[in-house]
């Protein structure tokens, strides 16, 4: 059993991962986040409290963060004084945030991944053994997401061109195509294609609760685990 707190509660991802969390046994829903000015702040979902005191993340043992990145760097710094593991899903961090969440995680056990989605991890293992083979062709990173997302290109895709750029390739940031259209829960692509022929790797999500599941998972994974930076491979390929 592990007791849970969620920051970002009342957001899409949140409203997600509290669905999931109240209907696995092994999750005890213990506490919620939001900022301060949120107006359901006080309040409570199904008997789960809503509070803006991170301090209050001593009632668990682990929290999963989809908030923003002014709310992941605040609850960082309470989990680190209380030891509270974290699984951290927000997406738009930038280098010195990074950078916060790999020192604090030389003092508590932390699980940062920009998707939490076993076929997405699943894409970065072969897009892996793809880029090691294919030296040579020309790439291209294509993603697209509903038009609520904040950040252009996604976090996913980012990691996409961070991977083939291990591999010799130089694949820009602004060179990602990203598109923000309707409804879209999201969708990469990476191609790569010479003069022969073309090979491409498609992760088509139907549901957000393929980014729920995957952090609940991640919590149960992380609890008790000795400090340090964890990622989504970490659980499905050790």
């Amino acid at each position: 059993m592990v007791n849970l707190a969620i920051n970002g509660i009342c957001g899409r991802m949140g409203q997600r991962i509290f669905r999931l969390a109240k209907q696995d046994d092994e999750i005890d829903l213990i506490i919620g986040f939001e900022q301060e000015n949120h107006p359901k702040v006080g309040g409570r979902i199904e008997g789960v409290e809503i509070s803006s005191d991170y301090g209050r993340v001593n009632q668990s043992e682990a929290v999963i963060d989809f908030s923003a990145p002014a709310g992941t760097l605040a609850m960082l710094n309470e989990a680190k004084k209380d030891k509270k593991a974290m699984v951290i899903g927000t997406t738009n961090l930038d280098k010195d945030q990074i950078a916060r969440v790999k020192e604090a995680a030389k003092i508590i056990p932390v699980l940062y991944s920009p998707n939490m989605s076993v076929g997405v991890n699943l894409f970065f293992k072969v897009l892996r053994l793809a880029a090691s083979t294919l030296g040579g062709y020309d790439l291209k990173i294509k993603e697209t997401h509903h038009i609520h997302k904040k950040d252009a290109p996604s976090g996913t895709a980012k990691k996409l061109a961070e991977i083939v750029n291990e591999f010799g390739f130089d694949k820009r940031i602004d060179e990602i195509e990203a598109k923000r259209e309707g409804e879209v829960i999201g969708d990469h692509q990476v191609v790569f294609e010479n003069q022969l022929d073309s090979f491409k790797i498609i992760h088509h999500a139907k549901t957000r609760d393929i980014f729920a599941q995957g952090a609940i998972t991640a919590a149960k994974w992380i609890k008790g685990k000795s400090a340090g930076l964890y990622s989504m491979e970490d659980i499905l390929f050790g």
